[in-house]
């Protein structure tokens, strides 16, 4: 189980480092439309996850696991999302 969370941790660093690499010298728009993506697909299922996993084993019950994921997943990926919607309809300041 342990290498199963570190995997995930490595993972989760490896995505939040590419965010930002991605998002050097970026305007602002272009910034809030990447963190939005990689908070829906790096960040939401493993963060998401690694805490689950982690109450389920102090709680020392699966169902505390799954019902921390249901409750995470959803809010973690509203976040990302509207991270990704204001990236999107915001307009570019002029020069």
């Amino acid at each position: 189980m342990i290498n199963a969370i570190a995997l995930a941790s490595l993972i989760l660093f490896g995505g939040l480092f590419l965010g930002f690499i991605l998002t050097l010298k970026k305007s602002i728009k272009r910034k809030l439309i990447i963190w939005g993506l990689i908070t829906m697909f790096i960040i939401t299922p493993f963060l998401g996850w690694i805490i689950s996993i982690i109450v389920g084993i102090i709680e020392g019950d699966g169902f505390a696991a799954v019902g921390m994921m249901m409750l995470l997943f959803p809010l973690f990926f509203v976040i990302g999302l509207v991270l990704l919607i204001v990236g999107i309809v915001r307009k570019e300041a002029l020069p």
